[in-house]
């Protein structure tokens, strides 16, 4: 007989253990009211009887309990409840310090591997990481139900970031209102930082207001290049009155004054990207930054946006140096450009940004692409109006927010135009699909039942993480929700009117649709028949509830592709841990992201980004699709082909290229990965990870700290999407 043990572990049963917990209830009745020798062996022999392959210890105490009480042994039975009682308490009390030894003495492989753009061995990331760890032990004990922790554990569902949510305050990732802030001026550490009259001082304000944002919540954020574009005009105009008052002619002053201009321009930029590298959160690593180039959301400053984006594109086809000097792929800021009419085709006015855009994608894996095409079919506000704008983050996109009347000087509001910036997401439950699917042992009916229970625990475990941030007043985080990141509200105000009416979201992350549906039918869902139709019903129960939570509670429930980085190896063990191991299945250490083709199914670029634009439409809180190429940077024409396809056929996509470089050898190229999940130099064979520069894109975000079994094993098996014919 096996014993399943709380923590899920399975161990061989032993008489014994029973003998020794009701000897000491014995211990603690008189001896009249004690089991006799006979009696315990009669209790034991009734659990053997049952004859049963596997039993939960749980189950033992409960028949230990009743069998007491059928011997009239009332008081022996109480003291045994009472002695379980304390060895609960027991589990229960602190679990952090043999945690907290290992990550200090740097034993623990999860937080090791936890993140893969921070280093577990830097006191910064330690001091996050002890914090997060305590966080993580009270959100278990006393501020989540047991049965979202139980499911939580069990890899059914995942409750993401735990590590930050003891604090009522965190939200997860946001667009900051860089131009309310800028353009009316902020308050950083009680210092006011009134509104900047040149570029470079424009830029240098917004890393300090983008470090203090990230400072104040634990997801990515997103900046726009657009409201950084004003204050190349004012340098300009700076520049112009001064070559003008040295009595230069019309022509020179306005020469003159372009070229410093773009001399700003160029420092500016630098700025900004050595300033986000450099900087140090509160969470411990350089800020989770997106920064978006748009020359459609504005008019009257587009070529000085223009010249920005030129500039960020330039700087990062350069790279970044590494302590060898040598220019690598920097993890951050990711850029994200937005492919519309006027940089689409070859003779429009800004191509040339686009050229520029693929061949830092080649070399640099960013920027990646929004399609302004596909969103205005996709994202339409209450006055039918297609809208575009960029993601919080790395793929959460909001829902258009427009309101009616009058709303609360906080919201920052025009009447009947959209608002994006300014707006966040509360945080993220994730649901395993896989583990529904193999729950129900292929039985549809069951499946379905399953799915709808497992939908309202989400539903439970995002409702307990709304209601935690909605005790929050604005003197918690004052850059966000008193000087303008994200509101303007009095002192002592509280944030509960942002979480409401979907100014801000709540998501349903899902993991694992490929397995899920090839587990229930058989086939994939990149057939085009049975196993895609599967998956877009199951895609679609997702849509389903979140609209029925919506209109219930006025809050903005949203669908989310979840970027899972060790969660999806914490899955895949836990699946295995309950399933066993079942062929192309549970076979591997992790499961697959959101609505992804499977990294190891082979399959064309081109029919991989249309196949899963069908899902990325039921993805609308969040997703991001991407193929994987080889060296791209003598085939620039195949980059170009592939952002023309994303922008007639899907709203957001990637392309995953290589950019690696080894500090021994000075080998600049892919770093490999061997059978034992290792990574080394396939020049000089260097395994030291502190002097391998690899960068990965793994969930969204480029990593460059390496990762965690699972999802080392999958990186490995990434097949190719596109072949490159022209690279030799």
């Amino acid at each position: 007989m096996k014993i399943i043990k709380r923590d899920g572990n399975t161990v061989d049963y032993n008489p014994e253990k029973i003998r020794i917990a009701i000897k000491k209830a014995n211990n603690e009745v008189q001896r009249k009211e004690r089991a006799t020798q006979e009696q315990i062996k009669d209790i034991i022999k009734y659990i053997e009887s049952l004859n049963k392959p596997r039993i939960l210890v749980e189950d033992i105490q409960d028949i230990i309990e009743q069998k007491l009480m059928e011997i009239s042994k009332y008081k022996l039975a109480k003291k045994y409840i009472t002695y379980r009682y304390k060895r609960e308490l027991v589990r229960k009390a602190n679990t952090t310090d043999q945690t907290i030894k290992e990550l200090i003495e740097g034993e623990n492989d999860y937080w090791n591997n936890e993140n893969s753009n921070k280093n577990a061995k830097v006191v910064t990331t330690q001091r996050d990481y002890l914090a997060g760890i305590t966080s993580t032990d009270i959100t278990r004990r006393f501020l989540l139900p047991e049965d979202v922790v139980k499911a939580h554990d069990e890899g059914i569902i995942h409750f993401h970031d735990a590590d930050y949510f003891a604090q009522n305050a965190l939200h997860n990732c946001e667009l900051v209102n860089l131009e309310d802030m800028l353009q009316n001026g902020t308050i950083i550490n009680g210092v006011m930082i009134e509104k900047p009259h040149r570029f470079i001082t424009a830029s240098t304000i917004a890393t300090q207001i983008i470090l203090a944002v990230t400072s104040s919540s634990y997801g990515g954020a997103t900046v726009s290049l657009t409201h950084l574009a004003p204050f190349v005009r004012s340098s300009y105009n700076n520049y112009y009155e001064k070559y003008k008052k040295r009595g230069e002619s019309e022509k020179n002053c306005k020469k003159y004054a372009m070229q410093d201009t773009k001399k700003e321009v160029s420092d500016g930029v630098q700025t900004f990207n050595y300033q986000v590298n450099s900087m140090t959160n509160t969470n411990g690593q350089a800020p989770f930054l997106s920064v978006c180039m748009y020359l459609g959301e504005t008019e009257e400053y587009k070529e000085e946006l223009a010249m920005i984006i030129e500039e960020f594109l330039n700087q990062r086809i350069l790279g970044f140096k590494n302590e060898k000097g040598v220019y690598i792929t920097p993890a951050f800021p990711k850029l994200l450009y937005v492919l519309e009419e006027d940089n689409m085709h070859e003779d429009s006015k800004y191509w040339y940004l686009t050229e520029l855009a693929a061949k830092c994608t080649a070399k640099r894996m960013v920027p990646d692409y929004i399609s302004e095409k596909k969103m205005f079919e996709l994202k339409i506000d209450k006055y039918g109006n297609g809208n575009c704008y960029p993601c919080m983050g790395c793929r959460s996109f909001l829902t258009p927010w427009t309101t009616e009347g009058n709303p609360s000087k906080a919201l920052d509001y025009e009447e009947g135009k959209p608002k994006y910036y300014g707006r966040f997401n509360q945080g993220v439950v994730t649901i395993n699909l896989v583990d529904v699917a193999l729950s129900s042992g292929k039985d549809k009916e069951l499946f379905w039942k399953i799915f709808e229970d497992r939908l309202e625990l989400c539903h439970k475990a995002l409702k307990i993480r709304h209601n935690r941030l909605a005790k929050a007043t604005s003197n918690v985080a004052p850059i966000l929700w008193q000087h303008g990141a994200l509101a303007r509200l009095d002192k002592d105000e509280s944030i509960h009117e942002l979480l409401h009416n979907g100014y801000s979201t709540l998501s349903l992350g899902y993991a694992g649709l490929y397995e899920c549906v090839k587990y229930m039918t058989g086939h994939s869902h990149t057939d085009g028949g049975k196993g895609k139709k599967f998956g877009i019903e199951v895609m679609q129960k997702l849509n389903d509830k979140c609209k029925e939570w919506k209109e219930n509670e006025k809050i903005d429930y949203s669908v989310y592709g979840t970027p899972i980085e060790s969660t999806t190896y914490k899955f895949a063990k836990g699946l295995k841990k309950r399933f066993g191991e079942i062929e192309g299945i549970t076979d591997r250490d992790y499961i697959t992201n959101s609505y992804h083709v499977p990294v190891f199914e082979e399959i064309d670029a081109f029919e991989k980004l249309k196949l899963e634009s069908e899902f990325q439409q039921l993805s609308p809180g969040g997703a991001i699709s991407y193929i994987e190429t080889p060296n791209l940077q003598n085939n620039i024409e195949a980059v170009l082909e592939v952002i023309k396809f994303i922008y007639d056929n899907i709203m957001y996509a990637e392309l995953n290229t290589k950019s690696d470089y080894c500090q021994e050898c000075g080998f600049d190229g892919e770093i490999l990965i061997d059978d034992d999940m290792e990574w080394y130099c396939p020049n000089c064979g260097n395994r030291n990870h502190d002097t391998l520069n690899v960068a990965r894109r793994t969930c969204g975000y480029i990593g460059s700290n390496f990762w965690n079994k699972g999802r080392t094993q999958e990186i490995k098996e990434r097949v190719l999407h596109l072949d490159n014919k022209d690279d030799n």
